[in-house]
């Protein structure tokens, strides 16, 4: 099984790095980071990179495709180079998922119109504009197309996604293998949750984290 991570300039490092800590220990995985380009690819802070060992043409048939979101998101919105190579890809993927705002690029390849389907809470709204149904779930699925909200959301869409492939018993065995279980020490992960002045606070940067 062959798991494609794309990665591209200004992505959001835990929206690849999360998927690829889970789904690398599927059976029999092969996980690799493609690029529209081979070597580094720098995260949105500038300060971390990320390799990318084979280039998009170097992977015409992943069974699974993961795109994360990040700010460098909002400049491939009409970047025919990744547009089409994930709409070729899809073509024979068994699942096709995003991250955070990966689900806008999901949505530009035009996989998601009348799908149900999630993105970081500050992006939530712009599906619609792609004639998907916006979704404030952590993780949604729908068909083969598997979307995650902002950020950590994409561990638990991998952990989600390994259970339909490899069964729970692998799953809660990679989830304990991570030791993962949360408990945040403040109640502020979601819109829901965190105090109205916080929420409005990052609204008001949002300008600034999704472009």
């Amino acid at each position: 099984m062959q798991i494609a991570i794309v990665v591209y300039d200004r992505f959001t490092a835990l929206d690849a790095v999360g998927p690829y800590e889970i789904l690398s220990r599927l059976p029999g995985a092969e996980t690799v980071f493609v690029a529209e380009r081979t070597g580094p690819v720098r995260t949105e802070t500038g300060m971390l990179a990320v390799v990318a060992d084979r280039s998009l043409s170097e992977v015409p048939h992943p069974d699974v495709v993961v795109v994360p979101g990040g700010p460098g998101q909002h400049a491939l919105m009409e970047h025919r180079p990744l547009l089409d190579w994930l709409r070729a890809v899809d073509a024979t993927s068994t699942w096709t998922t995003s991250v955070c705002t990966g689900s806008l690029l999901l949505a530009a390849a035009g996989f998601l119109e009348g799908r149900r389907a999630t993105s970081h809470w500050l992006a939530l709204d712009q599906l619609a504009k792609f004639g998907a149904e916006p979704v404030e779930e952590r993780v949604v699925f729908d068909g083969k197309y598997v979307t995650a909200a902002g950020v950590s959301a994409g561990i638990d869409m991998a952990l989600t996604l390994t259970g339909r492939v490899a069964g729970d018993k692998h799953a809660q065995a990679v989830q304990l293998g991570v030791e993962y279980d949360p408990q945040p020490p403040y109640a502020a992960g979601s819109p829901s949750k965190a105090p109205a002045e916080v929420i409005e606070a990052l609204r008001a940067r949002s300008r600034f984290i999704l472009t």
